[in-house]
């Protein structure tokens, strides 16, 4: 089974995509740590007497989060320079500034202009510190902290010179809000530049003035897709919106800032506001326009959450009332307050809590528990040029890898090549990929075929190999042992298979001890989750390098013990089951899709079903119920229908006909296969009536007992290996922050209860595991 496109949206349109690559959310990332205070006064050199010119004088050496103050014509240079990978806003980093600016530049009348620009080499300020957030036990205090944020820069503002914010790399959340605090910004063309405001995929708004000084700068429609979405723009975008007024190579960021700086101060030169579009104004400044404008809002807002995330509605809400206050400075004050209300209330959800927590789930299954690996893998050989194969190639040669793609006929390979460079020049034309690095990623793909003379000497240089070739086990010893006869010793053998036993697959090799698993989700380039199965053979050396394949391929991957299912298609195996057994007593295949669809599920699964495929579901659910699963594969009785669809060629969207029938084979889905409906009342033993909350607890509770059944027996290590799988492999309700998050949050005793009522009713596929039954009767918790 896989996953779907659409199983990785967590909020609005997508949030958590590219999350890996993200300094998240304006809050941090997981290296972060509350910092104790600082004290500048013992870290600050002595001031010197500053010397003008165009000479660069510095006047304070560096403090915690503080490189050195340089002096240049004078400029203030201030460098952001914190102690950790990425910089990051919290109390006594604000403390540190407030008295950097009082004892250096707020009496100093020499100093004329300020920059702000960072130290680091791909971040200016990756948002607040996220630990500061989890760790405060009183979450009021968030207000006055944001208040005092914004007290910090009216005092900067009181000496009245320009201040400009040179950005090079990562500008998001907090960081953000500084850099649309200052007169001026420049960003730099680095492709590590981005900036955004996505507090919105950790269930909070921007609490330091986002909400408020964005829309300003850009319009309430642009800030308010921004802001719902938690988008990032490049460079070139965010000049084109008024974000940033000037866009430069990162060589020349400071030395422009400087220029820039100064001229700002001598008054020959003037920001630039960006002028309204006739519709924006219509839509912006008219009372008429503002109703329909705030009126889809509404509608995308109610579309796209299902209710179920409250920052999507506050944002709406500080904006419109951001909106609608007035010019004066008492006004925005009242307006800058009302923000930081509605994020502390937002900071107290159990939404936000399991949106930080997954996010930290994230940050854990980056590190790689085995190590470095010992040989770095620089070339990968894929064999299978189909969906999957393409896939895999093109997120290795995106990432710098050199990739083999073969296939026995030239005609297939160039059907994998078609794909790949078809994604690629999607990604140019919304300027996610340059065309340099096009060309690049492009020039590291090998296209091969069975035919080609050379292909040998080719897979003589591969460290290791990922099979995309059909789940079959014949096939797959046939490849091993062909392929071993041409790479190198040190050469790892991946397989992609969803299901057959990594074990079983090492048996043909000769060197067993290189054979692992690598599962990935289709389609590859969306789908962030990838399962490393390592067998009882297989080398930790192995083990580290497929993990470090996959982070380097902007994967998350958990790591999972080799048995049938791995650990997201052994969840999904008594959750389909169910989903059988929920149409044998009468619920529609329209109405199963509906009710997981309100319970904040990306897509049902009826839909699931058509997406993977009507056959790869059969083969799923006919591998699972002759593996260890035992009774909880129970509940399915009468006819077989997948077996029956797959009869009459209904593979699902691929084929253009399953449950649902499309315009064309993988197109898009016009209603409900009319055959199926003719069908249906067949399948149906009884009609019982059930309600939605009975359909969405029997169907969830058989993929949440299956979870932690998983951690009962070692599958998964951790309970955020779980988390992460069943979110990002199959879309499980993300603002619970996966099953064991939601097990926590719920109680586990009445999460048991209603298991036991069911089992009662429905037969032992009900019955709760051992360690779901132990955790309810002793009140513990899978998170401390």
């Amino acid at each position: 089974g896989r996953g779907t496109a659409e199983s990785e949206g967590l909020c609005l349109l997508t949030p958590f995509k590219d999350a890996s690559t993200r300094a998240v959310s304006g809050r941090g990332t997981a290296e972060s740590e509350v910092p104790g205070a600082s004290d500048l006064a013992s870290t600050a050199a002595s001031p010197t007497e500053p010397v003008f010119g165009d000479e660069e004088v510095s006047i304070f050496s560096r403090g915690k989060f503080f490189g050195p103050l340089d002096i240049v014509d004078g400029v203030a240079v201030i460098r952001l320079d914190g102690p950790n990978k990425m910089n990051t806003i919290n109390d006594d980093m604000r403390v540190e500034a407030e008295a950097l600016w009082k004892q250096h530049i707020d009496g100093n009348q020499d100093i004329k202009a300020a920059v702000f620009i960072s130290s680091k080499p791909d971040n200016f300020i990756a948002g607040a510190d996220i630990n500061m957030l989890k760790t405060m036990e009183d979450k009021d205090q968030l207000k006055d902290m944001c208040m005092a944020g914004h007290d910090l820069f009216d005092k900067f503002k009181t000496k009245g010179i320009p201040i400009v914010a040179a950005i090079n790399g990562a500008c998001l959340g907090g960081g953000l809000e500084w850099a649309l605090k200052c007169d001026y910004r420049i960003a730099s063309t680095s492709s590590k530049t981005k900036l955004g405001l996505p507090e919105v995929m950790l269930g909070l708004l921007p609490g330091w003035g986002g909400t408020q000084n964005l829309p300003r700068l850009v319009g309430f429609q642009e800030a308010t897709t921004m802001i719902l979405t938690g988008k990032e723009v490049r460079p070139d975008k965010a000049r084109k919106i008024g974000l940033v007024d000037l866009v430069v190579d990162p060589n020349a960021l400071e030395s422009v800032a400087v220029s820039q700086a100064r001229q700002l101060a001598d008054g020959s030169l003037k920001p630039k506001s960006k002028k309204k579009s006739w519709m924006q104004w219509a839509m912006e400044d008219t009372p008429i326009g503002r109703t329909l404008f705030w009126q889809q809002v509404d509608k995308m807002i109610a579309k796209n959450t299902g209710g179920h995330y409250p920052a999507a509605y506050a944002i709406r809400d500080v904006i419109k009332n951001g909106q609608e206050s007035g010019p004066s400075p008492a006004a925005r004050r009242k307006a800058l307050e009302y923000e930081a209300d509605r994020f502390v209330e937002l900071a107290k959800t159990p939404v936000s809590t399991a949106l930080i927590g997954l996010f930290d789930g994230m940050n854990a299954v980056k590190k790689n528990r085995f190590g470095e690996p010992a040989h770095k893998t620089n070339t990968v050989a894929v064999l299978g040029a189909g969906l999957m194969g393409a896939g895999i190639a093109q997120v290795s040669v995106e990432k710098g890898m050199r990739v083999l793609l073969k296939d026995q006929e030239p005609g297939f390979v160039a059907r994998g090549e078609k794909v790949i460079a078809s994604n690629f020049d999607k990604k140019v034309k919304r300027k996610r990929m340059s065309k340099y690095d096009r060309n690049i990623a492009e020039a590291n793909l090998i296209p091969l075929a069975d035919s080609d003379p050379y292909w040998t000497k080719h897979f003589q240089g591969a460290d290791m190999i990922i099979e995309a070739v059909p789940e079959n086990l014949e096939l797959k010893h046939k490849v091993i042992q062909e392929m071993e006869k041409v790479i190198p010793d040190h050469c790892i053998f991946a397989s992609n298979t969803s299901a057959l036993p990594i074990g079983e697959l090492a048996k043909a090799s000769k060197r067993p001890e290189n054979v692992v698993g690598m599962h990935y989700f289709s389609p590859v380039p969306q789908m962030k989750l990838l399962e490393i199965i390592c067998h009882d053979g297989t080398a930790k050396e192995v083990a580290a390098a497929a993990v470090d394949v996959g982070l380097r391929q902007g994967k998350l991957p958990i790591v999972v013990k080799d048995v049938p299912g791995f650990y997201v298609n052994r969840c999904l195996g008594p959750f389909m089951v169910e989903t059988t057994a929920l149409i044998a007593h009468g619920v529609g295949i329209e109405q199963l899709d509906k009710t997981i669809k309100k319970l904040g599920m990306p897509v049902g699964p009826i839909t699931l079903c058509d997406e993977v495929g009507v056959d790869v579901a059969f083969h799923v659910r006919e591998f699972l119920s002759n593996a260890d699963l035992g009774v909880r594969m129970n509940g399915a009785s009468g006819p077989n229908v997948l077996k029956e669809m797959i009869d009459q060629g209904m593979l699902g969207k691929k084929s253009g006909a399953g449950f649902y029938i499309y315009d064309k084979p993988g197109g898009k889905k016009k209603g409900v296969n009319p055959e199926v409906a003719r069908r249906l009342p067949e399948f149906v033993e009884k009609d019982l009536k059930l309600s939605d909350q009975d359909i969405g607890d029997r169907l969830l509770c058989r993929f949440v007992n299956e979870a932690v059944l998983c951690l009962q027996d070692g599958i998964i290590e951790r309970p955020e290996d779980g988390d992460i799988g069943a979110v990002f492999g199959c879309g499980f309700l993300p603002y619970t922050g996966g099953p064991f998050r939601m097990l926590d949050e719920r109680g586990t005793q009445q999460y048991v209860d209603m298991m036991m009522r069911h089992a009662e009713a429905y037969g032992e596929q009900f019955v709760p595991c051992q360690l779901l039954q132990d955790m309810g009767k002793n009140g513990g918790k899978f998170y401390k």
